[in-house]
C-alpha cells in the first residue's frame, strides 16, 4: 500500500534488542544534528513483513538503496546500478554497479547481493507489493560489478517498482534480524530508537557516496498534531515532514523564522468500500454512497481546500491520468434514488477508520452526509498502525474506512481480488496486465481505461490527493516541493 497505504508498519512481535524501546534516543544537538518530525510511527523496521508507509518513510534511501530510485520530479536516476541497459525485447536488464559499496556491516555489494535481494522478495517477503517482483524469471552474476536480470516477460512497471522499497539491496550477512537491525548500503544506519518517541540515524562512516550535510539526523514521532507544531515552534525540532492541519500553515507563513513548503503527493486519501460485503458488493449502493459524498466539503474541512480533487487512484504525477473528480457530482436525491432501485433501506455501517487526525476529520463528514441519504455509520476510530492494519487491512472486517494510500502507482492493487478493498473485476485485471506488456503508448491508453472502469463500477471513493506541506526553520533547505516516493528522502538536506 505510500498505503503506497499512509500506513505505518503492520504490528508484529518485536524481540527486545540494542533498538529496543528501552534504547536511549537522546543526542546533543548542534549543527551538524537535525531533528525532523512525523505523525505515524513504524512499529518495527523490517519493511519486507510490514506493510504501510512509515518504515520506508524512515529508512528508504536513508538507510537502505536500491539499483535506482526516484528523483525529486518522479524521474528514474542511478544509485547503486551506475547505469543499466534493455534488450531489444525489453526482458533482459544489465546493470554495472557503483564500485567500493559497502553494507553497514562491512560487507562489501556485489552483484551477488542484488541476486539474494531481488530473489528473496519472491521467497521472503510476506508484503501485498510483493508481487511486483513475480515477473522475475532469474538473476544472473556475470561479474561482481555487473547482475544481469532476465524477466519472464515484457514489463513497463517492474523498472519502477525497484525505486520502492522492492527494490532495496540487502546483504546475506544483514538480514537476520531485519525488525531491529537494519543493514543497508545508505548514507545512515540506526543508532537507536525509543518507541514512542525518537528513532535516531547516525552518518554511516563508510558510505560510498556523497557525504550527508546532517550527521545525525532525529525522527521524533508525534501524533497531536498540536504537540507537533508546538515541538517546531518551541525548537524541539527543526522541521515538519508534513503538516497534518492546514489551520496551522498562516501561523507558520506569519513567523519569519520559518519556510512553508507547498507542493503535492501521490496520496490518495479514499472512502474504502469493502466490496465483497454485502450490500457494498451491489454497484448501485457504492455508487449511491458516492453521490452522498460532498468531497470538496471533506477537503474544506480536512485541510481549508488544499488538495486536489481528482475522482480516481492516479494522481496527476502519473503519465496517464486525467480528472474524473466531476463524474460523480454531489447528488443526495440520486444517492437515494439508486438505494431505492438496489432495495436497501436502514442501511447501517461500520466506519473503521485509523485514529489519525485527517480520518477523523474526514469521517465526520461523511457520517454527516450519509445520514442524509438515510445511510448510518459508527465510526470506530483504531489504533494505528497496529489494529487498523491488522482489522481492516489484513482481516477486511470493515464496511468502510478513509485512509491515505501513499504508495506510487497503486491503482494497480485494483487488479488483486485478495487486497482489502475486495473488489474483483477480470476486465481490470486484463487492462492491467495489457497495460504491463504493452508499448508505452498502450500503457498510458490502458491504464485509463483501467481508472474509468473503477470510477464507474465505483470500486472506493477517492476523497482528495492529500497536499504536501512541510514546514522547517529557515536554516534547513533542500526539500523537494512534491512527494513523488515512499521515502522521505533525507540524502539533500543542508544547512542555509
Amino acid at each position: 500500500m505510500r498505503a503506497r497505504l499512509h500506513l505505518a508498519a503492520l504490528a508484529v512481535l518485536l524481540a527486545a534488542s540494542a533498538c529496543s524501546a528501552g534504547s536511549s534516543a537522546s543526542v546533543s544537538s548542534g549543527p551538524d544534528t537535525l531533528s525532523v518530525g512525523f505523525t505515524a510511527e513504524p512499529a518495527n523496521f523490517d519493511f519486507t513483513h510490514a506493510d504501510g508507509a512509515a518504515i520506508p518513510q524512515a529508512l528508504l534511501y536513508n538507510v537502505y538503496e536500491g539499483l535506482v530510485k526516484l528523483d525529486a520530479q518522479g524521474r528514474i536516476v542511478p544509485l547503486l546500478a551506475k547505469s543499466w541497459t534493455v534488450s531489444p525485447d525489453r526482458k533482459t536488464y544489465d546493470f554495472q554497479l557503483q564500485p567500493g559499496v559497502k553494507f553497514s556491516n562491512g560487507a562489501p555489494f556485489t552483484a551477488s547481493d542484488v541476486k539474494f535481494s531481488l530473489l528473496r522478495v519472491k521467497t521472503d517477503w510476506t508484503i501485498s507489493i510483493k508481487s511486483a517482483m513475480d515477473v522475475v524469471d532469474h538473476v544472473d552474476v556475470v561479474s561482481p560489478d555487473h547482475a544481469r536480470v532476465v524477466l519472464s516477460k515484457p514489463s513497463n512497471g517492474w523498472l519502477f517498482s525497484l525505486t520502492s522499497r522492492l527494490g532495496a539491496m540487502f546483504s546475506p550477512t544483514g538480514v537476520a534480524d531485519l525488525a531491529n537491525k537494519p543493514v543497508g548500503t545508505g548514507p545512515y544506519e540506526v543508532a537507536s530508537r525509543r518507541r514512542g518517541d525518537s528513532i535516531v540515524l547516525k552518518e554511516n562512516p563508510a558510505y560510498w557516496g556523497r557525504k550527508p550535510a546532517y550527521s545525525t539526523v532525529v525522527l521524533k514521532y508525534i501524533a497531536d498534531p498540536t504537540a507537533l507544531n508546538n515541538a517546531l515552534l518551541s525548537n524541539g525540532i527543526d522541521v515538519i515532514s508534513s503538516l497534518t492541519s492546514a489551520d496551522s500553515i498562516p501561523q507558520f507563513q506569519g513567523d519569519d523564522r520559518f519556510t512553508v513548503l507547498q507542493g503535492t503527493t501521490n496520496s490518495e486519501v479514499t472512502l474504502a468500500f469493502n466490496n465483497k460485503r454485502a450490500p457494498l458488493n451491489d454497484p448501485r449502493v457504492r455508487q449511491a454512497l458516492t453521490y452522498a459524498i460532498d468531497r470538496k466539503a471533506v477537503l474544506d474541512l480536512v485541510f481549508n481546500g488544499r488538495g486536489t480533487l481528482i475522482g480516481s487512484m492516479v494522481p496527476p504525477t502519473d503519465p496517464w491520468y486525467e480528472d474524473l473528480s466531476g463524474v460523480y457530482p454531489y447528488d443526495p436525491a440520486k444517492a437515494k434514488q439508486l438505494l431505492a432501485q438496489a432495495g436497501v433501506k436502514n442501511l447501517n455501517l461500520r466506519l473503521r477508520i485509523p485514529n489519525l487526525p485527517y480520518a477523523v476529520s474526514a469521517a465526520q463528514v461523511v457520517q454527516s452526509q450519509l445520514a442524509d441519504v438515510g445511510v448510518r455509520t459508527t465510526i470506530e476510530p483504531l489504533d494505528f498502525p497496529a489494529v487498523w492494519l491488522k482489522q481492516v487491512f489484513t482481516d477486511h472486517d470493515y464496511d468502510l474506512s478513509i485512509i491515505q494510500h501513499v504508495e506510487a502507482r497503486d491503482i494497480t492493487t485494483f487488479g488483486k481480488p485478495t487486497y482489502y478493498w475486495g473488489y474483483d473485476s477480470q476486465r481490470v485485471q486484463q487492462l492491467l496486465a495489457e497495460a504491463d506488456g504493452g508499448t508505452p503508448q498502450q500503457q498510458v491508453a490502458d491504464m485509463k481505461q483501467v481508472a474509468r472502469r473503477l470510477n464507474t463500477d465505483a470500486a472506493a471513493d477517492w476523497l482528495f490527493l492529500y497536499p504536501n506541506v512541510i514546514v522547517a526553520k529557515n536554516k534547513v533547505t533542500g526539500f523537494a516541493k512534491n512527494q513523488v516516493s515512499e521515502s522521505f528522502d533525507l540524502t539533500g538536506l543542508r544547512p542555509a
